[in-house]
């Protein structure tokens, strides 16, 4: 088995709301099929001139045990500043399916439009 770490980013975080099972622009991360994920760290930086609002959610897909959670839900990242979401590990579950859609999302919205990025930490285990 082979153990991996990888970073994530998205510019310009969605204004969509979550859970968002419409399309997949408000996903940072799914696992594929053959990888163990543990999230080990999470950075929103807010790039925009005002505070802003952000949601984080794990979207536990059909199949799956759980629940839709929030990792954080409204919280303000003040002008300039980051906030450090997960600082412990977070296990991100997959179903080992033949296809990538099976696994859980972590999935991020903010209340204004292109004023939020994000980077996500992550070992994978294939």
């Amino acid at each position: 088995m082979a153990t991996e770490f990888k970073r994530f980013t998205m510019a310009d975080v969605p204004t969509t709301a979550l859970p968002n099972t419409g399309n997949t622009n408000s996903d940072l991360y799914r696992p594929a099929a053959t990888v163990d994920a543990v999230v080990i760290g999470m950075l929103l930086t807010n790039k925009s001139g005002a505070s802003v609002v952000a949601d984080v959610m794990i979207e536990v897909v059909s199949g799956q045990t759980g629940e839709n959670v929030y990792v954080v839900k409204g919280a303000q990242v003040p002008v300039g500043s980051a906030l450090e979401v997960i600082s412990g590990k977070i296990v991100v579950s997959n179903t080992h399916a033949s296809d990538d859609t099976k696994g859980d999302a972590i999935q991020v919205r903010c209340d204004t439009a292109s004023a939020l990025d994000v980077t996500l930490s992550v070992l994978e285990n294939s």
